[in-house]
């Protein structure tokens, strides 16, 4: 039978019947577990870790290397199912560097599969997939993040009570150095993210090396995310891959501002709505706070402006770095470029994200004139699945023009 093979952040729809969510691990000893979550993103009770000591809950069983989650009988509070695997506690020192193996099938469906990108920081624990429901259906999204604070940390980012001793303990964070200077760089301490967001860790240090790397480690700014909520981009809010970019912007928010929050402006046809993702609340913010946004035709123009608004009236004397998520050509183009001029003297800089399915010919030409005056604007095209990009290469495409600009 022919297998569908899952890119990392994509969906696929099922059928209202038993799933099997099958584990291979190579080279390792691993455990299999399931997490039933609310619509916080939480378990409702310590009852929904699923795990070989505990090894069925609410439709959803756990046998070996295999999750089964019966979609019929799942209560209608557990509004997601996470499927998990851990490196044996027994083993201490195993981490993972080869990606698990994911196969989901259902009788009567196509085989489908999912293998996450390699590891290389010491993850003891990856987070594979995620059942949750859409409509009155089911879907599953490959997800391949991993976590180097163990089962402490998963714990932690869904609400498990995990005693102590049975969980791995967090790994050390190591010290990172600019490999430009030869010099050790000034980072921001990532204990926070790995007490309140473990789930980050990894990509906030993978966004750490990339600013020591180009030797801004120890320069601060004011993180500001801008989305399009254009009708077109509906489904990359459904697929996650929205909340997904939203959660590596806030892991590199990490290390360039400690306090934890980034604030959202979602740009759609009518009045800018703005909210904030934060270290504490991130989990599934995005589609929590989408759903309150109309669908429209994007103006982008009034969100820059509803973020720089926000910006001064902050008092911050830190630059302002406004990561604007683009899918399409903005309808109102001299508004745009008026605004990125007047912006300049003020200490905000614009990375336009270009993903989606428009055209994004302006914002990829800002700077392609040799007239061009925006010397505080730069244009990153993430792909048009963000989520399979690297973390290493996704930072890169943030940071470079970013630290070009703070070194000028």
């Amino acid at each position: 039978m022919q297998t569908t093979a899952l890119r990392k952040g994509e969906n696929a729809a099922l059928m209202q019947a038993s799933t099997v969510l099958a584990v291979s691990v190579q080279g390792m000893a691993a455990d299999v577990s399931a997490l039933l979550l609310g619509v916080d993103g939480r378990v409702r009770s310590d009852d929904d870790l699923v795990f070989y000591n505990h090894p069925a809950q609410d439709g959803v069983s756990v046998a070996g290397s295999a999750v089964t989650a019966n979609l019929v009988h799942l209560p209608a509070d557990v509004d997601r199912v996470v499927v998990v695997v851990s490196a044996d506690p027994g083993r201490p020192g195993a981490v993972f560097t080869r990606a698990p193996l994911l196969t989901i099938t259902q009788t009567g469906s196509p085989v489908m599969s999912f293998t996450a990108q390699d590891f290389a920081s010491g993850e003891t624990v990856v987070v594979l997939a995620e059942l949750y429901r859409r409509g009155m259906g089911w879907k599953i999204r490959a997800v391949g993040q991993g976590y180097a604070s163990g089962l402490a940390g998963l714990a932690t980012d869904y609400g498990v009570d995990v005693e102590s001793e049975s969980a791995a303990p967090p790994a050390p964070l190591p010290a990172q150095k600019s490999r430009n200077s030869g010099a050790a760089g000034t980072v921001v301490n990532l204990s926070k993210v790995e007490r309140v967001a473990p789930g980050l860790l990894s990509p906030a240090r993978q966004a750490g090396r990339a600013l020591a790397d180009r030797d801004i480690a120890n320069r601060r700014a004011a993180v500001y995310l801008i989305l399009d909520h254009d009708w077109h981009m509906e489904e990359l809010y459904e697929s996650f891959a929205v909340q997904a970019f939203a959660e590596r912007v806030l892991a590199l928010s990490a290390n360039l501002d400690d306090d934890g929050t980034v604030p959202v402006v979602f740009s759609s046809g009518r009045e800018p709505f703005l909210e904030e993702i934060r270290l504490d609340n991130y989990r599934g913010r995005i589609g929590q706070l989408h759903t309150q946004v109309d669908w429209g035709w994007g103006n982008v123009a009034d969100a820059m402006r509803r973020a720089v608004g926000h910006y001064q009236e902050s008092g911050a004397s830190d630059p302002a770095f406004i990561v604007t998520q683009v899918g399409d050509e903005p309808w109102d183009k001299a508004e745009v470029r008026s605004l990125l001029q007047n912006t300049a003297p003020l200490g905000v800089f614009w990375l336009f994200v270009g993903f989606g399915r428009g055209k994004l010919a302006f914002y990829k030409n800002l700077n392609a004139s040799t007239s061009a005056t925006f010397t505080n604007v730069a244009f990153y095209d993430a792909s048009k699945n963000p989520g399979s990009v690297p973390d290493e290469r996704f930072y890169a495409g943030l940071v470079d023009a970013f630290a070009a600009w703070l070194r000028r």
